[in-house]
């Protein structure tokens, strides 16, 4: 149906698009008009989240459902709800969902509490930080859509809060099988290749 394989509920197609859409709340049949939609609601969720984001605010995984239910909960039911199908993407397998409560968890605690804000830091300490959530969500993957997106943007929140500006993705997507080879190491603990990638998004 789509670039993810998946079963469940979660993972229906839209009726009239002959299983190659996903199920949504405005029928939309056509895989580009919804890709455009997405990124619509994206630009807007950009937008509301910097317009009030502060630089103390620590940030958790009750904010990143809040986001993605802000981003699609026009498009989907299940917006800023913890995926209920299991899911890989080029033969490389994310979280099972059913251990994705625990990882959740496992990921305020061990990652967003300690290393969020990084209102403070220096520079080479906030990249670090940066580089790791983004592994560390990436191989979670909560959400049924928009993992990439939204872990984007925390990266991004994050980098905002180091007074680091926004990041540059344009050389993750000229170069997608670094940024892909960089989440993979992060799987075995080695976050160097993504603290690289994030250096050059910071354009350090």
């Amino acid at each position: 149906m789509n670039r993810y394989r998946t079963a469940g509920a979660q993972g229906s197609a839209e009726p009239g698009s002959d299983g190659r859409v996903m199920a949504n709340k405005l029928g939309i049949t056509d895989q580009d008009s919804l890709d455009e939609a997405e990124a619509v609601l994206l630009f807007k969720l950009y937008e509301e989240v910097f317009a009030s984001l502060e630089e103390d605010k620590p940030l958790d995984v009750a904010l990143l459902k809040q986001w993605h239910r802000r981003w699609l909960g026009t498009l989907y039911d299940w917006a800023g709800e913890e995926r209920q199908v299991n899911m890989e993407k080029d033969g490389f397998p994310f979280a099972a969902a059913a251990q994705l409560p625990y990882l959740l968890c496992e990921l305020d605690k061990k990652w967003l509490m300690p290393l969020t804000p990084c209102h403070g830091m220096q520079r080479k300490e906030a990249i670090r930080a940066i580089a790791q959530v983004h592994v560390e969500l990436i191989l979670v993957h909560p959400f049924r859509e928009g993992n990439g997106r939204l872990a984007r943007l925390l990266a991004d929140a994050m980098a905002f809060q180091a007074g680091l500006g926004l990041l540059n993705y344009d050389d993750w997507t000229a170069n997608k099988m670094d940024y892909i080879r960089a989440i993979h190491a992060g799987l075995a603990g080695d976050y160097e290749p993504m603290v690289e990638q994030i250096r050059q998004a910071a354009g350090t």
